[in-house]
């Protein structure tokens, strides 16, 4: 297995999953695109994601299966399990009991906290690479009124944190959970 890739901070980008797949050929296995600020964040089909910038989490993880394992498309549905698993572990970690609401969401209770966006480019008939967006509200607390049940982490907690150190401990618990994303 590929060891975390170095993490790319950008001040502001329209999308992070559109700027992994405008660098797809230069970027390694597990890379890791974040911003301070997306201008056009998106969620699954037309939603988008909305972030205060500079409080919140958005980014995107890279998996390149040539690099770890073939995945058949068939078994896609396991990225997901590994990516919820992960936050879920990673939210405990700091208190917060979540949970999945299906198909991309993390809800603590009937809150929001957190959304994905899994985007996969197929090898065949294996997942050449996975494309997963990321956007987990950590310190955000006052959200737009059209909102309607967003939650972060430092209302949750009462903590505020420091983004980079939080990004630091989501990815280490994606990579000890990489070996069982293969079946």
């Amino acid at each position: 297995m590929t060891n975390t890739s170095a993490i790319i901070w950008l001040d502001s980008v329209d999308s992070t999953n559109k700027e992994v797949r405008r660098r797809l050929d230069s970027l390694d296995n597990m890379s890791v695109i974040s911003a301070t600020e997306q201008t056009a964040g998106r969620g699954q089909g037309d939603h988008t994601w909305h972030s205060r910038p500079g409080e919140n989490l958005t980014f995107t993880v890279l998996l390149k299966f040539s690099e770890i394992g073939v995945l058949p498309a068939r078994d896609a549905g396991r990225i997901n399990d590994f990516v919820t698993s992960s936050l879920l572990s990673y939210l405990a970690s700091h208190g917060i009991q979540a949970r999945i609401k299906l198909p991309n969401d993390i809800y603590v209770k009937d809150k929001k906290i957190c959304g994905m966006l899994i985007e996969n480019i197929l090898d065949g008939p294996n997942i050449g690479v996975s494309i997963i967006g990321i956007g987990l509200d950590v310190n955000q607390t006052d959200f737009p009124e059209d909102l309607p049940n967003p939650v972060s982490m430092a209302q949750l907690t009462g903590q505020s944190y420091t983004l980079e150190e939080e990004l630091a401990r989501l990815l280490a618990e994606m990579q000890s959970r990489l070996p069982d994303l293969l079946p």
